[in-house]
């Protein structure tokens, strides 16, 4: 839940800087923040990085 205020606070501080100082780079802060967490929680798991990749996308809902 915490990780869903972090998220949260760093789209809304984004979200006003970029109208404030007109800066639209700013707008793509909160993507690459879950762009990083997903890469880490990625790296975390015990197995080479290839074959946590390919696990991820064989699953089958």
């Amino acid at each position: 839940m915490v990780l869903v205020w972090v998220f949260a606070m760093i789209t809304i501080a984004s979200v006003f800087l970029a109208l404030k100082l007109r800066k639209k780079w700013l707008f793509t802060l909160p993507l690459l923040a879950v762009g990083c967490f997903m890469l880490i929680e990625i790296i975390k798991v015990p197995l080479p990085f290839g074959e946590t990749i390919k696990f991820i996308f064989d699953l089958k809902g």
